[in-house]
């Protein structure tokens, strides 16, 4: 039971903290909580599903050849391909038509948090109007039965979300450390005024920094999907917990947004091991407040005297 819990744990980790890195690398940038990447999330799944659904009213596993596996291969990554890249031009939107204006007129966190508030209801609202309230499936094909890991079962798919996670993650960390873009996104993250003087644009890297965060959410909602079914509020749950990773990671350091998210999973899993699942979300914020309270600048933030 303990062995089945931390796998579990460590797999929603890794969708935490896909979540956390892309809201992270968006706050570096705007320095406010972009509460509207919840449903960037939920596009990106349902972006996939509308390719997939598409492709399933003219074909069934059941009928197909072997001949044909190369298609339904294609179908899967034109799926992906339309998610990603449709969360991050919806990011890139969201930014140009909502928080663009707003920055002009030096408005206030509390305006720009406010605004993403409403972007996430509005779009959650036309998610719900286009598809329906119904719940939702991506996957397809026959169930098939996991693999036995040190009495834990795992199956195929969660295999797929800890390894694409975890390359993401290692590639991520290694654009904004490496990369020249990644480092003019670092400058802007600690003074934009300073990297407008010697040549950042402020406002071009912070479209960067919607792309890369938005289609990074994107990502998580593809997987998912393929975990879980979709539903048009799925994605509140999800920036919430992608919030309070990034708060007890440190908020704005990508390291701890990571570290963040699998602290959250296993915590999260190993809390419901004597009681109902349903406490997860209350020992998620149980953690929120301790941490508020002892550690606000999270676990690699820095401590205040």
């Amino acid at each position: 039971m303990l062995s089945q819990l931390v796998i579990n744990g460590i797999i929603a980790g890794s969708i935490y903290a896909l979540i956390a890195i892309g809201f992270t690398v968006i706050y570096r940038s705007v320095k406010f909580f972009h509460f509207a990447h919840g449903i960037v999330y939920t596009v990106g799944a349902y972006l996939a599903y509308s390719v997939i659904s598409h492709w399933s009213m003219g074909n069934s596993y059941s009928s197909m050849g072997n001949g044909q596996s190369s298609i339904v291969i294609g179908y899967w990554v034109l799926a992906v391909l339309v998610g990603v890249i449709g969360a991050g031009i919806l990011g890139i939107g969201i930014d140009r038509l909502v928080y663009r204006p707003l920055r002009e007129r030096k408005a206030s966190n509390l305006i720009f948090l406010l605004a993403s508030f409403g972007v996430f209801i509005f779009i959650q609202n036309l998610i719900q109007l286009i598809y329906g309230a119904q719940i939702l499936t991506i996957r397809t094909g026959p169930v098939k039965e996991g693999h036995h890991f040190l009495g834990a079962v795992i199956t195929n798919i969660q295999i797929l979300i800890l390894v694409v996670t975890c390359l993401l993650l290692v590639v991520c960390w290694w654009f904004i450390k490496k990369t020249k873009l990644g480092k003019a996104m670092r400058a802007v993250s600690d003074d934009p005024v300073a990297a407008n003087v010697v040549g950042i644009n402020p406002e071009k890297i912070i479209l960067y920094s919607f792309a890369l965060g938005s289609a990074l959410a994107g990502v998580a909602g593809i997987l998912i999907s393929l975990e879980t079914n979709i539903e048009p509020t799925m994605g509140f749950s999800a920036i919430l917990k992608g919030i309070i990773a990034s708060i007890i990671g440190g908020i704005g350091n990508i390291p701890g947004a990571v570290l963040g998210g699998f602290f959250l999973g296993l915590a999260e899993n190993l809390g419901i091991w004597k009681i109902q699942a349903g406490w997860k979300d209350a020992i998620a914020f149980g953690i929120l407040i301790i941490f508020l309270l002892f550690r606000p600048g999270g676990i690699m933030g820095k401590r205040d005297n």
